[in-house]
């Protein structure tokens, strides 16, 4: 047992399974009291059950470390509610919570159904709020704590997993509001973009060139949870981590602008002048990416990501 994070009291929300599990068992093995949640689901969110989240507290516990399981749907917010209160009524405080829970419902955007939408965004989104505004009330009166939310580099955009990629994307947006509006009561928030073989990675459409294991990720997260991170000042941040890389995003910024003449506005017609040469675009990584698939696929081979 070590112990970076010795007397913190943690909370993984999707800990049954890959990265959740790594983050909780890690936690614990870095000393910290770990509340272990899991609804429990398949990759798709069907057939509940709580041995998930039960059976990694028993590993924990055969460890020599100590936890407690919380089954609750997170996507509700008397499940984000419960995770916290668990953690109280069982240890007193709560350092840390991180927030790994979701589910996948891939299907091309005009073929997505709202059955398809709604759950992924809330597993994701939804969930990551509900669990941070559960605990943020709670390290606001501490005033410390950590908040860390789980992105993907599928942010970016996604050819097949619109809902998916959305919910990503506003998680991010929700770890740096949480960084700005907590940041005076001593709490910080960052999110984690990992790559990693689980069983939500099994099924991507092309050879990973950067890829690791969910204990990688674990590593990461046990650093960002830990007293070192704070006084560092790491907070509003998005870090990947991809086996031996870890890599941080950038902040959104604007990158070019042009202004209207001061004699008048903008119009369609000035707009069509100076917005291709002087205002130009950002190109998207990503559509980069899916063209040399698409070439890739026309050619019979197997792209590589980087």
């Amino acid at each position: 047992m070590g112990n970076f994070l010795a007397g913190k009291v943690v909370a993984v929300t999707g800990a049954g399974r890959g990265i959740g599990r790594a983050v909780a068992l890690g936690a614990a093995a870095e000393g910290a009291r770990v509340v272990v949640n899991d609804y429990g689901v398949s990759i798709d969110g069907a057939s509940p059950t709580s041995e998930i989240a039960e059976g990694i507290v028993k590993e924990i516990e055969a460890a020599g470390g100590e936890a407690v399981a919380v089954a609750d749907d997170v996507s509700t917010m008397a499940g984000g509610q419960r995770v916290v209160d668990v953690a109280l009524s069982s240890y007193g405080r709560l350092d840390g919570v991180v927030c790994v829970a979701g589910i996948l419902r891939e299907r091309m955007l005009f073929n997505m159904s709202e059955e398809e939408w709604d759950p992924v965004v809330a597993t994701h989104l939804k969930g990551t709020f509900t669990v941070f505004r559960a605990a943020s009330a709670v390290m606001r009166k501490q005033r410390a704590g950590t908040l860390i939310g789980f992105t993907s580099g599928n942010h970016q955009g996604s050819v097949s997993q619109a809902n998916y990629s959305a919910a990503k994307g506003g998680i991010i947006s929700l770890v740096r509001s949480a960084a700005l509006g907590l940041h005076k009561y001593g709490v910080t928030a960052n999110a984690v973009a990992p790559v990693a073989r689980t069983r939500m990675s099994a099924n991507v459409p092309m050879e990973l060139a950067e890829i690791g294991e969910p204990e990688d990720v674990a590593a990461l997260v046990v650093y960002l949870l830990s007293d070192r991170a704070k006084e560092q000042r790491i907070t509003g941040q998005v870090y990947t981590v991809a086996g031996p890389k870890i890599a941080v995003w950038a902040q959104p910024r604007e990158l070019r602008a042009a202004y209207a003449s001061a004699s008048g506005g903008w119009t369609p017609e000035t707009i069509a002048e100076f917005l291709p040469g002087s205002v130009g675009v950002d190109p998207m990584p990503m559509l980069v990416r899916l063209e040399e698939m698409e070439r890739a696929a026309r050619d019979g081979s197997r792209p590589n990501a980087q």
